[in-house]
């Protein structure tokens, strides 16, 4: 990561369980989140206006929509009601590449948000805590406090209540096939499963594991399921999220990189976006503002 480029990483779910669903229509959850090494890239160059406003070249969302400009707009709202006397402008040229695939279960936008909050805090000079960074995300996605705090975690509530936890820091390879999935979607199927039984943290056991929006996904999305099936040839495949990415772990980043090339050279998948990446218990956000003082 070059100098003054802020990470946006992605995550993992390694499992996700609903365990109900609210009057308010949102999903009593329970996943893990691990991080990967693999972002979104952000550059933040401050103006001496108050015009926030976004560069990039690779993203097909229109600004008034995108979560990474709302997240600067709330920050900035948020501050000067604190201090309505500030006496400043804030405004910024967001520069942002993006590298992790929309609608892939990676939690792209979300990070990317999160990022935001964190750099501009900082660029600004704003002094927010970080739980009411966390607490701002919230308002913006469910999964933008768990980038906002920066470690894997289990995660309960609709996604917000995070306990640390340390899964094996393991090499995963992600495979990605053309598709974007849709979340509101998943979540609004009759057929998802919405009764597990709660998993207590200290009782949180890989025996347990799954991820129960995948039989929606792959009957709504056969593509899919083509990709689960062609990673259960080398190792157990799993659907990050409300998916499209599927992915398998593995010991050692050799073992990861053979099955990387094995499916590469698949007629079906060789087109598709894949890669081998190292699993995360620190976001590579916070080593990345380690690094700058």
């Amino acid at each position: 990561m070059k100098a003054g480029v802020w990470p946006a990483p992605a995550k993992l779910n390694l499992m996700l369980h609903i365990t109900g669903r609210r009057e308010d229509g949102y999903h009593e959850l329970q996943t893990v989140f691990q991080f990967i090494d693999f972002s979104d890239e952000m550059v933040f160059e401050l103006r001496d206006d108050d015009r926030i406003i976004r560069h990039c070249e690779n993203f097909d969302v229109a600004e008034s929509e995108d979560i990474s400009i709302r997240a600067a707009i709330l920050l900035r709202k948020e501050f000067l009601l604190k201090e309505p006397s500030a006496g400043r402008d804030f405004g910024v040229d967001l520069h942002l590449k993006k590298n992790i695939p929309m609608g892939a279960g990676l939690g792209g936008g979300s990070s990317d948000a999160a990022t935001t909050l964190v750099a501009l805090n900082e660029l600004w000079e704003m002094q927010f805590t970080t739980d009411e960074l966390a607490e701002m995300g919230l308002s913006l996605g469910a999964d933008v406090p768990v980038f906002v705090r920066g470690f894997a975690a289990f995660a309960e509530g609709i996604g917000e209540k995070l306990s640390p936890v340390f899964p094996d820091e393991n090499w995963y390879f992600v495979l990605i096939p053309p598709v974007h999935v849709s979340t509101k979607e998943v979540f609004c199927n009759p057929q998802l499963t919405r009764d597990c039984s709660a998993i207590k943290l200290c009782d949180l056991s890989r025996r347990e594991w799954r991820n129960v929006c995948t039989p929606v996904v792959v009957k709504s999305y056969p593509i899919v399921s083509q990709a689960i099936d062609i990673i259960n040839n080398y190792s157990n495949a799993c659907m990050s999220g409300t998916g499209a990415a599927v992915f398998a772990s593995f010991d050692t980043k050799t073992q990861a990189e053979e099955v990387l090339q094995k499916i590469k050279e698949n007629p079906i998948s060789e087109s598709w976006f894949s890669f081998v990446v190292k699993g995360l218990n620190q976001s590579p956000l916070y080593d990345f503002i380690e690094s700058r003082k």
